[in-house]
């Protein structure tokens, strides 16, 4: 039998986190089941498992590094580990408050493991987590959060005892969920986060006791008992009052109500509501950061951002997902964008008025070669010469000329943003719709234009052109015109740059060699397609040698190349 830890150790992180993947990947059908608040899209149970899964990961990787050798990893490395991972994988509101919640508990368990540091952190991610939400509600997993700390906050003796007082706090806090939150007494269910933060907790106290907490039978069972539908309803019992999904074992009777309701919390909570659900993402200051609150907050609801050190997780329900993916652009570098449209992902019926099928794209372009090349895929597009960019009414021209009553525009230049934004609100006020997809390069265009269908609902297409653009990391190749200060070091006149992202990554001496470094760089962090934009005095077997690079070094990636003509770069590459 293995000893169990008389404080909170790397060993100890790990087989929490192991543990606690087992158990929501064993309750995540049950908690998706009661997904009804604040979107009833059924998935809390699976956000939480996929962000508890890269928690455990990055807590796994940690160890691997120490396999050769005859230690194991500190507690604040794997409890730091543990954090980032669960920043970085997050997914929904749901997973985004769990990586807050691990967040703030690493930031005071990095420092010791023993009972007085777990009761501080239990209490530091409660406050941590209810921060990051723009809005707190009670009977949510914010409630319950902080029953486990003020529970665990009573219990003065040894880990084991804290644990176990934190998780009997939180599994009566869950099953008073009903009582706080209306929409949860109207369906007969308990909270769906803070069900899973119960398996988390439960877990824990496994980790720490060598106990599992005791699961038992479904409430009800037998003849008219509760049911664990996909409606997430539960069936009436005894007469006419209501059991929703166990907790821990033990029936939540429900029913009863309560006088006072909810924080912030509107009576169709839970259904209707914006279209679109946006996640990314983003390395920004604190200062950006709470702009970008503001902002966000005002395009929508169920607003959580989470995170610090310059690394950021975004979650909010827009209607405008372009916009929230734009405030994100002003604020710093969102990536691994991802929106999710209530309408087809969860059957909701969506406020989304229906459009003509009248639709144009129009697109900057750096060279005459992409112009060629959108033009055919029916764009209507405008050559930014080396030096000369355009004017926005030059994009308010180009918008006139595609003669649509829908129009997306693509500046594909981060200094375009505000010309831009200028061109698209002149032409509104013409009468045509206009969606700015922020767009920072060619090659993020050409990934829109790509998955680009005229026929779809105007916002669906402009979704999919924005998750298109922002899943497509950039690159170019520049030469150094005088000796200056980079990101990488100092380079000296006629010195091949890499710039990634726009910042220069890679200082070579020859663009075949540089373009290989910034490719091999690109695609550590993963990737499907590789595309090549080759300037025009560029040989094709620079083209042929980079293909052959990626084929070897890649084989599941494909490689597509396009002729950019006269453009400023002698080549762009684009990862997605």
């Amino acid at each position: 039998m293995p000893q169990l830890p008389d404080d909170l150790d790397a060993v100890a992180v790990r087989t929490w986190c192991s543990l606690a993947l087992e158990a929501l990947g064993r309750e995540r059908a049950e908690i998706d089941a009661i997904n009804v608040y604040p979107i009833a899209d059924g998935d809390t149970g699976t956000n939480l498992y996929l962000t508890l899964e890269s928690a455990a990961a990055a807590v796994e990787a940690v160890f691997a590094a120490h396999e050769t050798g005859t230690t194991t990893p500190a507690t604040a490395d794997a409890v730091r580990a543990m954090a980032h991972g669960a920043l970085i994988g997050a997914r929904g509101n749901s997973g985004t408050i769990l990586a807050q919640l691990l967040r703030g508990m690493a930031g005071v368990l990095a420092d010791g493991g023993d009972a007085a540091h777990l009761r501080l952190a239990l209490s530091r991610a409660a406050s941590a987590a209810r921060q990051a939400v723009a809005h707190p509600v009670e009977g949510t997993v914010l409630t319950v959060a902080t029953a486990a700390a003020e529970a665990a906050e009573g219990e003065e003796r040894e880990l084991r005892a804290v644990v176990s007082a934190a998780y009997e706090g939180a599994r009566a806090a869950l099953a008073r969920t009903p009582e706080q939150l209306a929409v949860l007494g109207r369906a007969g269910v308990v909270d769906a986060g803070g069900r899973g933060l119960v398996a988390v907790l439960g877990a824990l106290v496994e980790a720490v006791t060598g106990q599992a907490p005791v699961r038992g039978a479904r409430a009800g069972s037998g003849s008219g008992s509760g049911s664990a539908s996909g409606s997430g309803k539960a069936a009436p019992v005894d007469g006419g009052s209501v059991v929703g999904l166990p907790v821990g074992g033990v029936p939540v009777p429900l029913g009863g109500g309560s006088a006072e309701g909810p924080l912030d919390c509107p009576e169709d909570a839970g259904g209707g509501g914006p279209a679109f659900e946006v996640i990314y993402l983003l390395e920004a200051r604190d200062e950006q950061v709470d702009r970008l609150r503001t902002r966000l907050d005002a395009l929508g609801d169920s607003l959580v951002v989470v995170g610090g050190d310059g690394l950021w997780h975004v979650h909010v329900h827009v209607d405008d997902a372009g916009a929230a993916v734009e405030a994100g652009v002003e604020a710093g570098r969102p990536y691994r964008i991802r929106i999710t449209h209530f309408a087809t992902e969860s059957g909701h019926d969506v406020r989304v008025q229906a459009e003509p099928a009248q639709r144009a794209v129009v697109v900057v372009v750096p060279g005459d070669g992409l112009a060629g090349l959108c033009t055919e895929a029916g764009a209507t597009t405008v050559i930014a010469r080396p030096g000369e960019p355009p004017a926005s009414g030059e994009l308010v021209d180009a918008i006139r000329r595609a003669h649509a009553r829908e129009v997306v525009l693509l500046p594909n230049d981060a200094a375009l943003r505000h010309t831009a934004a200028a061109a698209a609100e002149q032409a509104r006020t013409e009468g045509v719709r206009v969606a700015l997809v922020p767009t920072r390069a060619a090659v993020q265009g050409i990934a829109a234009l790509a998955v680009h269908e005229p026929d779809r609902g105007f916002d669906e297409d402009v979704v999919a052109m924005t998750a298109a653009a922002g899943a497509t990391r950039y690159a170019e190749l520049a030469v150094a015109e005088h000796q200056s200060w980079t990101m990488a070091g100092i380079c000296q006149a006629g010195d091949i740059l890499g710039l990634i992202d726009g910042d220069v990554a890679v200082i070579g001496a020859d663009v075949q060699g540089t373009a290989r470094t910034v490719l091999d760089r690109m695609l550590a962090a993963g990737g499907e397609l590789v595309t090549l934009v080759l300037g025009e005095d560029v040989p094709d077997a620079l083209a042929d040698a980079l293909e052959e690079h990626v084929r070897e070094g890649h084989l599941a990636v494909d490689t597509v190349v396009y002729r950019g003509g006269h453009q400023r770069a002698p080549l762009l590459i684009g990862v997605e």
